[in-house]
């Protein structure tokens, strides 16, 4: 079984029920979902207050919302099968709010933020996209949503987010549903058919009222060849759709 199963079967069966988007709000509980984004800090275990929340987080994994007793924890991130703590910051979850814990950087200089997250769908015939960087190598970077059918159209799309430094957090922005691409390209670049991108993702419909939460990591094989040196991968995590 993968890192990635693995992650997800623990939090399922952590939280008794692990779910997505804005489904499990309740006024009286808080949700909280774990992306693992450090690229060298190794398989992690996510814990609240000393209980577990969700084991063998690898680069890249998402775990689903667990909901949560409102109120102030203790998260920490520990070296799998261990109780080493790697990192650890007190935080206050709130009543009805939905929130993303991500640990990023290299293992040296480990961090964990903790962001509050969209948790009612867009308007009616919109979507909300989020952009997140935590790439260690990249540098800071624009990041285009390409519109489906629209190949020159990488020519003439504006940058949904511009000069996007490692940490940065690009707030929801408002767009058309649709179906679009994502783009990543070293902040500055002229977006056009030729451009050799950083990252360039498959077409993905959008539906009315998603809300999405991208977060742009180091690509997994980054370290080991040195033509991926500034790689990136995308992470897409649902934060909210329509009911």
């Amino acid at each position: 079984m993968s890192d990635r199963r693995r992650a997800f079967c623990a939090a399922l069966l952590l939280a008794t029920v692990g779910l997505s988007g804005c489904q499990g709000i309740t006024s009286t509980s808080a949700q909280l979902r774990i992306i693992d984004a450090s690229p060298d800090a190794g398989v992690i275990d996510s814990y609240q207050n000393g209980s577990a929340l969700a084991y063998n987080l690898g680069f890249g994994t998402t775990t689903s919302y667990i909901p949560m007793s409102p109120g102030v924890y203790n998260l920490a991130a520990y070296k799998a099968g261990t109780r080493q703590t790697l990192i650890a910051n007190s935080e206050t979850l709130a009543a009805n709010q939905q929130y993303t814990d991500i640990i990023s950087a290299g293992l040296a200089n480990l961090q964990q933020t903790l962001m509050l997250d969209q948790s009612t769908p867009a308007p009616n015939g919109r979507i909300a996209i989020r952009v997140i960087n935590q790439t260690t190598r990249a540098g800071a970077v624009d990041v285009y949503l390409v519109p489906a059918g629209s190949a020159a159209g990488r020519g003439s799309s504006s940058p949904l987010a511009i000069n996007l430094g490692f940490g940065a957090n690009s707030g929801y922005i408002d767009l058309p549903e649709g179906t679009y691409a994502i783009d990543v390209v070293p902040t500055g670049t002229l977006l056009v058919s030729s451009t050799a991108t950083l990252f360039s993702g498959a077409q993905v419909a959008y539906a009315s009222g998603a809300v999405r939460t991208v977060v742009l990591i180091d690509h997994a094989n980054g370290a080991q060849h040195p033509a991926l040196p500034s790689g990136v991968q995308a992470i897409v995590a649902e934060d909210a759709d329509a009911q």
